[in-house]
Order: structure tokens, then sequence, then C-alpha cells
């Protein structure tokens, strides 16, 4: 399962404002790079992919590929407003190590 908190819930919904698909979903993946070896990838996409694992909270969709899922299973999706180091936050449990910036992740 993939967790959203109600602050990331409000930021989706603020970025999706006014936009014509407004139904669209965050996409979260993961990709090989980074500092320590997987970095986190997020999109937004107007439906899911065939296979997609698809979580929504309280309207808003996030979808996720089956490798990336295996992962990602058990993240928790924040946002912060902080001055330094604001934005989106990925709190995975399943990262043994993690680079400074918070970007990228081993497993």
């Amino acid at each position: 399962m993939i967790s959203i908190t109600p602050a990331a819930v409000n930021e989706m919904k603020r970025l999706l404002a006014g936009q014509e698909h407004s139904d669209w979903g965050l996409r979260v993946g993961v990709k090989g790079g980074g500092c320590s070896g997987l970095s986190y990838t997020m999109q937004f996409e107007e439906k899911p992919r065939e296979h997609d694992r698809v979580f929504e909270v309280d309207g808003v969709k996030t979808f996720c590929d089956p490798k990336s899922y295996l992962y990602l299973n058990g993240l928790t999706l924040d946002f912060t407003n902080e001055l330094i180091g604001g934005g989106f936050k990925f709190i995975n449990p399943n990262a043994t190590r993690t680079c400074s910036c918070g970007s990228s992740f081993s497993a």
C-alpha cells in the first residue's frame, strides 16, 4: 500500500486545480540512478497503465507500476512547506540507505 498524507493530498489538488484534466493522478516510481542507487520519480498522468496499482485518497489518485511497487510498498508520500528542503517527501520503510537530499535510496 502507498499512503498519502493530508498535506500531500492538498498539494496534489492545488497542482491539479485549473488544469484541463483535473481527474489525473500522480504516478510514483523508481528508476536506477542517484547517489544511493535508485531514484524516486513523480509525474502527473491522465490514467493508470495496465497492471498499475491504484491508490485513492480524498479523490486524489496515485499510480504505481508493479516493478516500482516492489520498492515502494509501505511508502508514505508527504509534503512540507519548509523554506529549505520543502516539497514532496518519500518516507520509505524499504530504504536501507538514503542520500542526504532524500531523492535516492538503496533497498
